[in-house]
């Protein structure tokens, strides 16, 4: 007689809901601002703060595009983003001047599956750094998860990028792996760093960002007290 043999593992059953798609809204934080994108709006200020001679290797070397040599062009390529679904495009504007500093894009969606990119970071150098880039990557993520209901939050970088591996981790991401010559990108190879957070760890990053971001934790200069890496809880790979 034959032994019947256990069923194997294909795993845990989820709730199957979708996820919303993100929607033209903006969110708004202490420091920035996050806006639907509009060429007329934010061309002009996000073209003098990343294309010049000095800053311009700076900010697009890892990214799919750019840079630009004129406005014109800039604009056009702006246009196009604005009007793009996946990816869906938002303006970094910061509060104190009302003008944009970068742009971010949430990507490669996947409702069906609760599964979200964030991607096609550019910050001009005045964002770099600066609390405001923590505060636009905070205010993603908790409209990712609190907000549209995806279970997995995904960054992925060139491998060659470490400021954007060592930012990822900062922001609460665990790195996963390397997808070897995953693309081609201005001519170049590309190995793929992943990094990713889920729904279960978002609580307690969300604590480490809203404990990061309060008030208290910045001197009269601005500068803060506990950093964000001391904060943010680990999860090993």
């Amino acid at each position: 007689m034959t032994t019947p043999q256990p069923a194997q593992p294909i795993g845990p059953l989820v709730d199957g809901r979708h996820a919303k798609r993100p929607e033209r809204i903006t969110l708004e934080g202490r420091w920035i601002t996050l806006a639907p994108l509009d060429s007329e709006k934010h061309a002009e200020a996000l073209y003098e703060g990343s294309n010049g001679d000095e800053v311009r290797d700076r900010v697009w070397t890892y990214l799919f595009n750019g840079p630009f040599t004129n406005l014109s062009d800039f604009a056009a390529d702006v246009e196009l983003k604005a009007r793009s679904v996946d990816p869906h495009f938002f303006a970094v504007v910061d509060n104190a001047t009302g003008r944009a500093v970068g742009f971010q894009a949430l990507m490669r969606i996947d409702p069906s599956n609760r599964v979200i990119e964030v991607g096609n970071i550019m910050y001009a150098p005045a964002m770099q750094r600066t609390a405001g880039a923590t505060e636009a990557q905070y205010l993603f993520a908790r409209y990712v998860f609190d907000d549209l209901g995806y279970r997995r939050y995904e960054w992925k970088c060139n491998n060659l990028n470490a400021p954007s591996k060592r930012a990822a981790e900062r922001f609460g991401f665990t790195f996963e792996g390397i997808f070897r010559q995953h693309m081609i990108v201005k001519g170049r190879n590309r190995d793929t760093a992943w990094f990713a957070m889920l729904d279960s760890e978002w609580p307690a990053r969300k604590a480490a960002y809203q404990r990061w971001l309060a008030p208290d934790n910045f001197d009269a200069a601005g500068r803060q007290k506990v950093s964000l890496s001391d904060l943010m809880p680990r999860t090993a790979p």
